[in-house]
């Protein structure tokens, strides 16, 4: 095949020829693509191949390594050929070299997806000639083949193309070899690693059949602090692989031992997976011993372990949330529904005491009902809010099961009101313990961990220790049954939570904890339900004042979703005033509320709604001018919010911000911005309001069509063209009054504008009209002989072709 394409030659002859002498092995980015020609040797191409592949000089054989992705794909339409390099792969395998090794091993991947895509005996291919190599070079002497082998095999089965009986035979096997108490350090370290990255993507079989005995015995390894800091970070992940069943039987018991190890960073990688391990015990194992042992965690004497274990705090929380008692349940697509209410004696027991007042829809906050998403696609780069769906796998529908608890709820309240009073007062026991060990202890964990773990990322605790440890007091933990009990969650966890806020935690813990406070506050609102909400009232307040704008931010991003866990009384008595503080706030917190305003304010009832049309424009005034991002949201949400108002609304608010924002110095503001406009014009012919319609088409017209600009003159072509397509309103009434000024621009001075002219008339109002008119034909006529070509092109092209973009005509 004198085609191909490869990289080498072999011996220095050759090299001198190609004139290679001089650069040695610092020619890898040269190609030389005559290689298997007929030339003086007078081989074939896989002879060639041959030659090279096993040639003398290390170089060729790296280059070859490195092609054989292309050499493949030479061959891959004869079968007799393709076994044979598939041979010489596996030949190729066992190269003295490392760096040939090495090499070939990251083609693995790309040949293993060229085989799945191109052979249809992809499967039986694979599993007889790569599967062999990654497996082996699992244990290869060089550390870089074994570490570009794990890597293969990671993509491998990322892909899905490995399948399971080749993980179960040959990966698992060498696996629990090399993880064997015999195994070599290094080998054993670099396996428990690979072992705890593929559990993710194995089978509940094979995890509980191969692997859980020995990862619970590597949870207990006492030689090797890697290793179980490696089990640690990863515990989570098999927990929940296997379930409730395999993780308090046998997963729980190492999870504790993992939880007060010597180490700190163990101490930590435990509090930073402790809510993926809740989500997978039962409420009275998650209440009765994952609580206080919660509760040591955040009362370590490293500050380290407190600092991850206040970050996790509020997701741990969360893994307490019952339907049953928030009135509120997750669906798969990560929406909020309303559990409907089913009698007034549940109501009475706080499982929803939402206002059921209509809304302007009919709807209601007590009846089953989309609530706005709980996670935005539309990332921000300080503070990402992740919904309260980010900490764990949707809560499960019971809205079947409510009927059988309806008669249970009243003796379970008390019944949970005396088991949280012994809890409570267990974990102060727990806590006291706790605190003594801290005192004694305290200096010697901390020499002997800045030993053992110099090299950890996160660093030996510092001097601090000891003024953190003062700051740990009973006090901090009151056993609390104030206005802020309650007994959904052990009042100690609540009350860890509450005292985030206090300035004391940000000296000794975390300068960022009021920000994982307000981060995690949705998700324990949810769970203590609206019937709690006194619990962290003042805590929210308290947020919403920090002189940080990091934390007012994050509670802007949130406080959509707040909303619907609150329902409409409690958030207009105790949101809605935060809510506008946040309007005025920097643009920084602003951009929170901005990005979720319609999903806020449909949460209002309509007079409460509708005194924010006066405070609307206030949007279009940032603290730099240049932050146009802002702007383009406005008019998002602003195309969403139309529909909360009436048509009267929309013309005397709505129009003019919309008006203001097609004048945009910004190009994507303005286009965005003329979508909004069709909107309303949308709107008001919905609602038959004719004349306002008519008095809009007529400010259009002599906004854009008569625009001095032809960006202007332009954009009218645009929105004629959206004004049809989404019918917004009767095909006659837009002949009669937006066809005339739409054909007069067919004649513009600027290509641009009739690019769009012609656009419009070929591909929407062409379709749309049933009797066409002289001026429409004779537009279109001259347009198809315009001197632009693609003027001509839009205005002869048949509709239902896939047309090219004409952005960059905008």
């Amino acid at each position: 095949s004198p085609g191909l394409s490869l990289y080498f030659e072999d011996g220095h002859d050759d090299l001198d020829d190609f004139g290679f002498d001089e650069y040695g092995s610092e020619c890898d980015g040269i190609r030389i693509t005559a290689f298997l020609d007929a030339g003086q040797d007078n081989l074939t191409p896989l002879g060639r191949l041959e030659k090279y592949a096993f040639s003398e000089n290390v170089f060729n054989r790296q280059i070859v390594a490195r092609g054989l992705l292309d050499v493949l794909r030479e061959f891959s339409d004869n079968e007799n050929d393709f076994i044979s390099v598939m041979e010489t792969v596996a030949r190729m395998s066992e190269d003295g070299e490392p760096t040939v090794r090495a090499e070939l091993m990251e083609q693995v991947p790309n040949i293993a997806m060229f085989l799945h895509e191109n052979r249809p005996n992809f499967p039986e291919a694979f599993s007889r000639y790569l599967v062999p190599i990654v497996v082996r070079y699992l244990t290869d002497p060089n550390n870089q083949v074994r570490k570009t082998s794990q890597a293969a095999l990671l993509v491998l089965l990322e892909q899905g193309l490995m399948s399971k009986a080749d993980m179960e035979g040959k990966v698992c096997p060498v696996l629990l070899e090399l993880t064997e108490p015999s195994s070599d350090d290094d080998y054993k370290i670099e396996a428990v690693a690979i072992m705890c990255k593929l559990v993710t993507m194995l089978t509940k079989d094979t995890v509980e059949h191969l692997l859980l005995l020995r990862f619970c015995e590597l949870c207990s390894d006492v030689r090797l602090f890697q290793v179980r800091k490696v089990c640690a970070a990863n515990f989570g992940e098999f927990c929940s692989i296997l379930g409730q069943e395999a993780t308090e039987k046998l997963l729980m018991p190492k999870f504790f031992d993992l939880c007060s190890d010597s180490l700190w960073g163990i101490r930590k990688a435990c509090a930073e997976c402790f809510m993926v391990v809740s989500n997978c015990t039962s409420p009275e194992v998650r209440r009765t011993k994952l609580s206080p042992l919660f509760i040591n965690l955040i009362s370590d004497q490293s500050r380290w372990v407190r600092q991850a274990a206040f970050q996790s705090l509020g997701r741990f929380i969360s893994t307490f949330a019952n339907p049953s008692i928030t009135g509120l349940n997750f669906c798969e697509d990560g929406t909020l529904h309303e559990i409907p209410k089913i009698s007034s004696e549940m109501i009475a027991e706080g499982s929803c005491n939402s206002s059921t007042q209509p809304k302007e829809d009919g709807t209601s906050l007590g009846q089953p009902k989309h609530s706005a998403p709980l996670s935005h696609q539309q990332m921000d780069d300080c503070t990402v809010f992740n919904s309260f769906n980010f900490w764990r796998s949707p809560l499960p529908d019971i809205t079947q099961d409510l009927q059988l608890l309806q008669e249970e709820e009243r003796v379970e309240v008390i019944e949970k009101q005396d088991e949280t009073m012994r809890d409570t007062e267990a974990q102060v026991k727990v806590l006291s313990a706790a605190l003594k060990a801290a005192q004694l202890e305290s200096q010697r964990e901390d020499a002997d961990e800045s030993l053992s773990e110099s090299n950890d990322s996160t660093g030996s605790p510092t001097s601090d220790e000891l003024s953190a440890r003062s700051e740990l007091s009973l006090t901090d933990f009151p056993n609390s049954h104030s206005l802020l009990s309650q007994n959904v969650i052990p009042q100690q966890l609540l009350d860890q939570y509450l005292s985030m806020t206090d300035p004391a935690r940000a000296q000794t813990v975390d300068t960022e904890i009021a920000k994982h406070c307000a981060f995690s506050l949705p998700g324990v609102a949810l769970t203590l339900g609206r019937q709690n909400w006194h619990c962290l009232k003042d805590t929210y307040e308290t947020l919403a004042t920090d002189v940080q704008w990091k934390v007012r931010r994050t509670l802007a991003f949130s406080i959509h979703e707040l909303a619907v866990i609150l329902g409409d009384q409690l958030t207009a008595a105790d949101l809605v005033p935060i809510f506008n503080c946040f309007l005025k706030d920097l643009d920084e917190v602003r951009i929170g509320v901005l990005k979720h305003l319609y999903d806020f304010l449909k949460l209002l009832h309509a007079d409460k709604r509708r005194e924010y049309l006066y405070q609307l424009q206030e949007f279009m005034v940032t603290d730099n001018s240049r932050n146009w991002r802002f702007r383009y949201e406005l008019a998002e949400q602003l195309i969403l919010i139309i529909e909360l108002y009436s048509h009267n609304d929309v013309y005397d608010y709505l129009r003019q911000i919309a008006l203001n924002l097609c004048s945009d110095k910004v190009s994507e503001v303005r286009w965005i911005s003329y979508k909004l406009v069709v909107e309303i014009l949308q709107k008001l012919y919905a609602c038959e309001a004719h004349d306002l319609g008519l008095n809009f088409i007529n400010e259009l017209i002599m906004r854009f069509c008569h625009c001095s600009k032809w960006v202007g003159r332009q954009a009218f072509a645009f929105i004629c063209q959206a004004i049809v397509e989404e019918d917004c309103m009767p095909m006659d009434q837009f002949a009669q009054h937006l066809l005339p000024s739409l054909l007069s621009l067919s004649s513009d001075p600027v290509p641009n504008v009739r690019v769009l002219v012609a656009k419009a008339l070929r591909q929407s109002v062409l379709e749309k009209r049933s009797a066409y008119s002289d001026e429409l034909e004779e537009a279109l006529s001259e347009l198809r002989m315009d001197k632009d070509r693609d003027v001509q092109f839009f205005s002869t092209l048949d509709p239902n072709r896939n047309v090219m973009d004409t952005s960059a005509l905008i």
